[in-house]
């Protein structure tokens, strides 16, 4: 078998994701959340995937939205799409 089948599919040796990853994660989840609670329970939870797809393009126009700041201080996640001045150098 080719060894080199293998080293594309090895995962990193860093088990933390990037605030990217994360971000995307917690999108999809409220919006699941949002949308199951929407059907069971009341349409007013459709706001909450209202929200996280504010949030996401809040992320990609401006750089930061209010879950990209809160986890960046809570968890110390870093961006790859975004590196601060300091980290670029």
């Amino acid at each position: 078998m080719n060894d080199r089948a293998g080293a594309a599919c090895a995962v990193p040796t860093s088990a933390r994701w990037p605030l990217e990853r994360v971000l995307f994660a917690l999108a999809g989840t409220v919006t699941l959340i949002g949308v199951a609670l929407a059907v069971l329970v009341s349409p007013w939870f459709l706001i909450l995937p209202a929200l996280a797809g504010v949030n996401q393009w809040l992320y990609v126009v401006v750089g930061a939205c209010p879950a990209s700041l809160a986890l960046t201080r809570v968890a110390h996640l870093r961006s790859v799409v975004y590196p601060r001045a300091e980290e670029a150098r």
